[in-house]
């Protein structure tokens, strides 16, 4: 799910700007923070809020690999709805939606700002 929006960040970082950085004298890491970082921070923000959100409503590999006794807000909505307890399960459902529509509206002004700068 990352894996486009990073590689369309590291596209974005000429081969010319490591070459410059290098010729002002910065070493490895040095290139990886002062020209790296900045340029790629948007693209890494975008990918770890697609992240969290896909993770976060991921029902399925929830109840597979959950430990026993343990369960996530996902896995409670999905037992009180199976049980027909749909009053009991409406809060909880609202907060995974909450919750989900934050990194949404992060990511929306993110694109919204990326494109007026652009």
């Amino acid at each position: 799910m990352a894996l486009n929006s990073v590689e369309s960040g590291l596209e974005r970082i000429k081969p010319s700007l490591d070459n410059a950085a290098r010729s002002l004298g910065e070493n490895s890491l040095g290139v990886l923070r002062r020209v790296h970082a900045p340029l790629m921070g948007g693209s890494l923000l975008s990918a770890a809020l697609l992240v969290f959100v896909d993770v976060m409503k991921e029902l399925p590999a929830t109840l597979i690999v959950r430990p026993f006794n343990f369960d996530t807000l996902a896995v409670r909505v999905y037992q009180l709805a199976s049980d027909e307890r749909l009053a009991e399960s409406s809060a909880a459902a609202l907060v995974i939606v909450a919750v989900g529509i934050v990194p949404v509206i992060l990511l929306s002004q993110q694109i919204a700002g990326g494109d007026r700068n652009e």
